[in-house]
């Protein structure tokens, strides 16, 4: 894949993070619960990752269920984001919403890279990482309103 796939690709999920955040928040309201809302949701995602799977052919060679607890831990955490972004997004808003959990992902996925946890490939953390991902965060910042 080229490189600028990558950018492209990323900037998609990036896109679609708010726009599900707050269409899983109206309908947590419409249905009167975040957690039923973040059920469907995940439900659905269950099946276009399925049908995504089975097309791809992948199925030949059988399928491979996790033998360790990462695959299960990462699903659980699937499920905490689900339901805090469609829980939040209602009572402070969809941008805040998103900048707190932006936020949590600067700082994790930087302690990840730096010492390269789950496999991850190593990516120090140096002054210039740091003020990096301290600008990201300022800019994310200036750019919601105060909660």
């Amino acid at each position: 894949m080229k490189p600028y796939l990558y950018i492209a690709l990323g900037l998609v999920a990036g896109i679609v993070v708010p726009i599900m955040a707050a269409l899983n928040a109206n309908l947590g309201g419409r249905m009167g619960s975040p957690f039923q809302a973040a059920a469907v949701l995940s439900a659905v995602a269950f099946l276009a990752c399925l049908t995504a799977y089975l097309l791809s052919g992948a199925l030949s060679g059988g399928i491979k269920w996790p033998g360790a607890t990462a695959g299960y831990t990462a699903g659980f955490f699937f499920a905490v984001y689900i339901a805090s972004i469609t829980w939040l997004a209602p009572r402070i808003g969809v941008g805040n919403a998103v900048f707190l959990v932006l936020l949590g992902q600067l700082v994790s996925s930087a302690t990840i890279d730096h010492f390269g946890l789950f496999g991850a490939p190593k990516v120090e953390i140096t002054a210039r990482r740091i003020l990096g991902i301290a600008v990201m965060a300022v800019g994310v910042m200036l750019a919601r309103r105060p909660v």
